[in-house]
């Protein structure tokens, strides 16, 4: 279902570019056949996943998210509700999916303990499965890396994508709860990945941990995560919505030194095409943020760019787009077509 993600985010591409400016939208002068294209495979999307039909509920944290902020593109694009509608119901159905335990596991209720009505307060609080088909390993189980991408978790990739899903409802309903639910996700994120192997030394993260975050299931750390962490943990700082019900919500401050520090001494260079479409996405991000006052800093945009370069330089010598397209995986490339969308949206 990731490829499916990347294909859905290709298609309904202004949708789903990360976006933290409140900036007007052009206006539309010509029925554009991408909206409709777009809207038919969303909307289907809607009614195969259980969304919009009576199929039981199949959800799965990456492509939901993405589909969380195409739903909001075409209501933008169109200005029709429903599709808004759909965003909404999606959000909610993935809280009460991935935010619970599995049917076949022998606990119940919310992965975070709490009890019915503080569940449905905060939903997001003790993160969010990744949605496999398989439960996760037992403690005793011997571990299987083929095995391993079938089994079920949480990934902290998968969790920064929701949080920016969850900020993007939030801003385009003007309701403060959305951030305040992407924010006590990142507290519960880091507290669940990170940790410190040696005292003074600069904390690491794990790349995938248990359902309810009491040990990890694969130790390696993801290479652009710290990364990520730091992005949208800024993005969601600076979308604090005044008032009381925002105030209730975390300060993350501490969390972004943190991810920050993690990021500096982080080797952000990838030979994998979607690595280095990532990387620009999230330069348009630092872009963006620095736009806002958020940032200052230009360095890191600097970095960003050099890795792409080393990146683009390996792969580009690499023969693999000359590979056949059975040794190659679609939403790769796909990954990487939507990091040069990015690079045309900085340019302008």
């Amino acid at each position: 279902m990731r490829s499916e993600a990347w294909t859905l985010l290709i298609i309904a591409l202004m949708s789903l570019m990360p976006t933290v400016t409140n900036a007007e939208d052009e206006a539309i002068n010509l029925p554009d056949p991408r909206i409709a294209e777009a809207s038919s495979i969303m909307l289907n999307f809607a009614r195969r996943t259980g969304l919009d039909s009576n199929h039981p509920p199949r959800r799965y944290l990456w492509t939901d998210a993405f589909a969380v902020c195409n739903f909001l593109g075409l209501a933008r694009l169109t200005g029709e509700e429903r599709y808004q509608d759909l965003a909404l119901r999606l959000v909610d159905q993935v809280h009460h999916v991935l935010g619970r335990y599995r049917d076949d596991d022998g606990r119940k209720g919310w992965i975070s303990g709490l009890d019915s009505e503080q569940g449905e307060a905060h939903p997001a609080r003790g993160g969010l499965r990744i949605g496999k088909r398989l439960p996760e390993r037992d403690p005793h189980e011997p571990y299987d890396e083929r095995l391993e991408w079938d089994r079920d978790g949480q990934y902290f990739h998968y969790l920064v994508k929701w949080m920016h899903a969850l900020d993007q409802v939030g801003r385009a309903t003007g309701n403060p709860r959305y951030n305040v639910w992407a924010r006590e996700l990142a507290v519960t994120a880091h507290n669940g990945f990170t940790y410190r192997y040696a005292p003074g030394r600069t904390q690491r993260m794990y790349w995938k941990m248990s359902t309810d975050l009491s040990r990890p299931l694969v130790s390696s750390m993801g290479q652009l995560d710290p990364l990520e962490g730091y992005l949208t943990a800024v993005q969601l700082q600076i979308s604090i919505h005044p008032g009381p019900e925002a105030a209730a919500g975390p300060d993350l401050e501490e969390i972004i030194r943190q991810f920050g520090e993690m990021t500096a001494e982080s080797d952000l260079a990838s030979p994998d095409p979607l690595g280095i479409g990532g990387l620009l996405a999230d330069a348009y991000r630092v872009m963006q943020l620095i736009k806002l006052g958020a940032l200052s800093d230009e360095d890191l945009l600097k970095d960003l760019l050099a890795a792409v370069l080393v990146g683009l330089n390996y792969y580009a010598h690499s023969g693999e787009l000359h590979a056949p397209a059975e040794h190659r995986l679609a939403f790769r490339e796909l990954g990487l077509a939507i990091g040069f969308a990015a690079v045309e949206r900085m340019e302008s």
